[in-house]
């Protein structure tokens, strides 16, 4: 299965961090008195270029945070397993610029060379784990690192799982050494969408899996009266959502969690709001007592 066989937690700090765009290099950059996240993450597609200002940018960052890798390209489940360019393009990035996470998602978007404009669904089935688990340790196994996989979110379920998505995530954790990449507003979608409790998804996540939190906003279609709930990361984080991160972080401890935002990217000030916010929760005297 590989070398790389027991997930251990990410060099993080547990406070909350942010998504980073280039609109706001600067304002991370900036010292002094300014309001400043813990730590970063960075789409690294976005750096595979040999230079320019771009991966400038990205050195300049990093020399001033901790930086988490939140790949998008990877396409580990796909058939033909990830995607071997991609993985090469990550490894001499990450050899550039060490991150402290490297995660990607569980999901394929690659088939026959064709890349596909969306992260895919997988069926949560024993030869589907089995071939996950093993797109993982070759992904490990190239980094030299565990890794984190996020849980998706689902807009319909497959007629032959076999299994329920947690129960089909702490399996793989197990097989493959990675960790889990919690993205809560995931659970609330996938929850909503295929009529599950989203609390009680949630109060099955085993804590010492997760090397990190993820908080996004979601919009909401309505098809007549039924709600279908659309994972955008356009918008601000939901009250549901939040109700449901100090549900976790009550039981978990302080956990480093990141503010997610990728379309309709407001100013840093409202974005930096959201992570005083998510510190907030990780302060809270019932987090320290979990830790």
């Amino acid at each position: 299965m590989g070398s790389i066989s027991a997930f251990s937690s990410p060099l993080l700090p547990p406070r909350a961090g942010l998504g980073l765009k280039p609109a706001h290099y600067p304002d991370v950059l900036a010292g002094g008195d300014a309001v400043l996240p813990a730590w970063v993450e960075v789409h690294p597609q976005n750096y595979f270029a040999g230079g320019g200002p771009s991966l400038h940018w990205l050195e300049a960052v990093a020399a001033q945070y901790p930086v988490s890798f939140h790949s998008t390209g990877l396409s580990i489940g796909s058939a033909e397993g990830p995607d071997k360019l991609d993985l090469d393009r990550l490894a001499r990035l990450a050899e550039r610029i060490p991150p402290a996470v490297i995660s990607d998602h569980l999901s394929w978007s690659v088939s026959g060379g064709d890349r596909m404009p969306d992260l895919l669904p997988m069926p949560y089935t024993l030869a589907t784990l089995d071939h996950f688990a093993d797109g993982i340790s070759c992904v490990q196994d190239r980094l030299g690192r565990s890794m984190l996989i996020e849980n998706p979110s689902r807009y319909l379920a497959f007629a032959d799982d076999a299994m329920e998505e947690v129960e089909f995530l702490a399996a793989l954790c197990r097989k493959s050494g990675c960790g889990l990449l919690l993205d809560i507003n995931n659970i609330l979608v996938s929850a909503t969408n295929l009529g599950l409790d989203a609390a009680a998804m949630l109060d099955a996540i085993d804590p010492a899996l997760v090397g990190e939190v993820h908080l996004a906003g979601h919009a909401i279609e309505w098809h007549d009266d039924i709600p279908l709930y659309i994972d955008d990361h356009g918008s601000p984080v939901s009250e549901a959502c939040w109700d449901l991160y100090a549900r976790f972080i009550a039981r978990a401890g302080p956990v480093p969690t990141l503010i997610e935002r990728d379309t309709n990217v407001p100013d840093y000030a409202t974005l930096m709001a959201e992570v005083t916010r998510a510190d907030t929760v990780l302060e809270r005297p019932c987090c320290a007592r979990a830790a």
